[in-house]
């Protein structure tokens, strides 16, 4: 009986080592089985980032599936959209249509999308700045589409680039170099040319809003060309034109240059070159026409008045106005009638004051005589001296046409010359002529305090609690105030005098002065701006920021960085300064958009090296600095 008992004790173990093992193997298949699921799972999950879905009939391309997808297809449609942008919705059912109509030609055409907010590296490839922005990819390149939103315009040029014998059409703009560029621009009446590089950003931005302008302009009558320049391939000429930055737009009239200073996208160009390609003087025909400008304009009238057209003092004058067209309205007349009332003959340039602006202290009008001699700088010079009246009215609209000039007195108060207020304005204007009538080295200009309220308040003068304030804006970016009191003709001659005599102080907009700066990237304030950034001992290469700037904080790492890189050099001084809490007491220094970066060489403090290239880094800096710096000592192999 007690060895049938152990019989059964040891056949039960058996049989529970048995069970257990099967569970272990079962558990181990189990395990393998899953793990081979789990592979499958990834390979699926891999296979998922090239594969190409389909929405309502649009495939949906991304930066993984991209070149995939449109590879050996001689033909694909393409939009680029954003999920929320309305005009994308709003399109979005009529796209849907034309991959329908398109899915059923003969071969189908395919029809995807791509959202740009999430493929960045495909709206960057493809230059996309909107949405949606259509393109049609003919064996993998590019071809905008600028038509209408509709299936059938749609589908009617996709079908046409699709054919086989299909071409692009040859670039409207012209590609000059230095064999063909003297005799492209002496023999155009006008002509746009873009100096560029192909690495830069701005440029191939530029590029086809240029094209488009081009197109458009070449269908005009006559046609306007425009042409482009690769500067870094035709270095002669970038230089011979003074190319320092790209792109740089210029201007040619028969071989003439001069500053092109309008928009850069397609219609801006369009018009700006359309108005250029007129002529710079509009002709009138009646006395009446300059009456009505001297009794209700706000600036100076300019009328030539000559014998015709094949008068050789018109030629001078026009060519005088060409390149100041922007700053001045020209007109002319070969009226006998206009001569009379300007008390002119033939071949003389008028410059006649509005009636607003006209006192005892100055003539009316001036005039110039125009001979075959005459020399087409005098004639300009002309213009600029005597365009603005002894007090005139500085605004926002002319302030940089008409009161660049320093030292500036300005004076401002409640500026209106409508009927209920011109005596009021005038009567303060008055007793502003009697002091400028004795300072004649200096202009004079009455401002609306709140045109100029930022103006105001740097001078420390928008809580003064008078009417009428009084700044000088002088050279180098300094600027005076007067202390507030009652304003009268002796109160502001005391001041311009004290001015004269050097007695005042400037006034700057500064941070507290850094009690520790010793880094390797100097804090620059307003009140150490000179004692920094313009010591003749010393190299400088200065950033302006804004604290709130981001690419100001991309840059901080490596502008940092080139900092500890250039601290062993004494007479190297890699700097900062934040612009918008602080006054760049020079005018050579304009700050304009954030970063600015300028390089001051000791030798030049007043004309400072712009950087303008793409590469911020400390390798694009270094290179920078090698160039232009004057007392680098070490080597950059050194460094």
């Amino acid at each position: 009986m007690k060895k049938l008992a152990l019989l059964l004790i040891v056949l039960l173990g058996v049989a529970h080592f048995a069970t257990v093992s099967r569970c272990e193997e079962d558990v181990e298949e189990s395990k393998e089985e899953t793990d081979e699921e789990d592979s499958d799972d990834e390979e699926d999950d891999e296979d998922d980032d090239t594969e190409v879905k389909e929405e309502n009939g649009v495939l949906v391309l991304t930066d993984n599936n991209f070149d995939t997808f449109i590879e050996g297809k001689d033909t694909v449609l393409v939009e680029f959209y954003a999920p929320w942008c309305g005009h994308c919705k709003q399109f979005a059912p009529e796209y849907e249509k034309i991959a329908q109509t398109l899915k059923e030609n003969d071969p189908p055409i395919p029809v995807a999308k791509v959202d740009a907010t999430v493929a960045s590296g495909l709206g960057s490839r493809f230059d996309v700045s909107g949405y949606p922005t259509i393109k049609i990819l003919k064996n993998g390149e590019p071809v905008d589409y600028d038509g209408e939103r509709t299936e059938k315009a749609i589908v009617e040029r996709v079908k046409e680039v699709a054919q086989p014998d299909w071409k692009p059409p040859p670039e409207a703009t012209l590609v000059l170099t230095k064999d063909n560029f003297d005799d492209t621009v002496n023999n155009a009446d006008i002509i746009l040319v873009e100096f560029y590089a192909p690495w830069c950003g701005h440029c191939k931005r530029l590029a086809p809003e240029y094209e488009k302008a081009a197109k458009e302009l070449s269908q005009r009558t006559p046609p306007i060309p425009l042409a482009k320049v690769d500067a870094t391939v035709e270095s002669e000429l970038a230089s011979r034109f003074g190319v320092t930055g790209y792109p740089t737009l210029k201007i040619f009239r028969k071989g003439k240059v001069f500053e092109y200073n309008g928009p850069r996208e397609k219609n801006g160009i369009v018009d700006y070159m359309s108005e250029q390609a007129g002529p710079p003087s509009k002709q009138v025909q009646a006395a009446k026409q300059i009456q009505e400008l001297i009794k209700d304009g706000d600036d100076a009238v300019i009328v030539g008045v000559f014998s015709s057209e094949q008068d050789a003092a018109y030629d001078i004058y026009v060519e005088a106005c060409n390149s100041l067209r922007e700053d001045f309205t020209f007109r002319h007349s070969f009226s006998a009638e206009v001569a009379k009332l300007l008390k002119v003959s033939p071949g003389h340039v008028v410059i006649v004051q509005p009636e607003k602006f006209r006192s005892k202290h100055e003539p009316s009008s001036r005039t110039f005589s125009v001979k075959d001699s005459t020399v087409v700088s005098d004639v300009q010079e002309f213009f600029k001296k005597h365009v603005i009246p002894l007090v005139g009215h500085r605004k926002p609209s002319n302030d940089a046409k008409r009161y660049t000039k320093r030292p500036l007195v300005v004076v401002y108060y409640g500026v209106d010359f409508s009927f209920d207020y011109r005596k009021a304005t005038q009567f303060w204007r008055g007793k502003v002529l009697d002091v400028a009538k004795d300072f004649p080295e200096y202009t004079f200009a009455i401002a609306d305090e709140e045109d100029y309220a930022e103006e105001l308040k740097g001078l420390g003068l928008s809580e003064s609690g008078e009417e009428v304030n009084v700044g000088i804006l002088a050279d180098g970016g300094k600027k005076y105030a007067m202390e507030p009191e009652e304003f009268d003709s002796e109160v502001l001659r005391d001041f311009v005098v004290a001015f004269k005599k050097g007695k005042l102080k400037p006034i700057i907009k500064s941070q507290p002065v850094p009690k520790n700066n010793k880094g390797p990237v100097k804090v620059v304030v307003g009140k150490t701006f000179d004692d920094i950034v313009m010591d003749t001992q010393k190299d400088v290469l200065i950033e302006f920021y804004a604290p709130w700037c981001g690419h100001c904080k991309k840059l901080e790492p490596d502008y940092l960085a080139l900092g500890k890189k250039y601290k062993g050099e004494k007479n190297l001084v890699i700097a900062k300064m934040d612009a918008t809490a602080n006054d760049v007491p020079s005018d050579s220094y304009k700050v304009e958009g954030f970063p600015t970066i300028y390089f001051a060489p000791s030798n030049k403090k007043q004309s400072p090296i712009k950087f303008e290239g793409g590469d911020r880094t400390v390798e694009g800096f270094s290179k920078f600095l090698e160039e232009h710096a004057t007392k680098l000592s070490q080597k950059r192999d050194e460094l």
